[in-house]
């Protein structure tokens, strides 16, 4: 669990700096690229459809884990919009919560036990 750890923290550190990096170079404006890369039917726009469903999935993977409440749906969303800047931060303290348990991490303390 340590190792998973500190792979989440370093997921989250390398992100920053290298969103922080295209953004001072190339500008704030993702989505116009991201949009205008899905409608060149490229390979960039492959990974991009690819990406987007990932992130879809790990939505809704969040909003499934926390039963679809509010709170999940909320959450869902900012991950499949920020992907790792969220995902990263809420696996690490979600196994840490988890106390390193993988059934606990993967369903939730509720569905790990009934």
């Amino acid at each position: 669990m340590t190792f998973f750890r500190a792979l989440m923290i370093a997921f989250f550190i390398s992100i920053v700096l290298y969103t922080i990096n295209v953004g001072y170079t190339d500008g704030w404006d993702l989505f116009s690229v991201f949009i205008e890369n899905l409608t060149a039917l490229n390979w960039s726009g492959q990974f991009n459809l690819d990406f987007m469903t990932y992130l879809s999935l790990s939505g809704l993977w969040l909003a499934w884990r926390h039963d679809f409440s509010w709170g999940g749906i909320a959450l869902a969303v900012l991950a499949a919009i920020g992907g790792i800047l969220v995902f990263a931060p809420y696996l690490f303290f979600a196994s840490l919560t988890a106390k390193g348990n993988m059934k606990i991490l993967l369903l939730g303390e509720r569905r790990a036990f009934s």
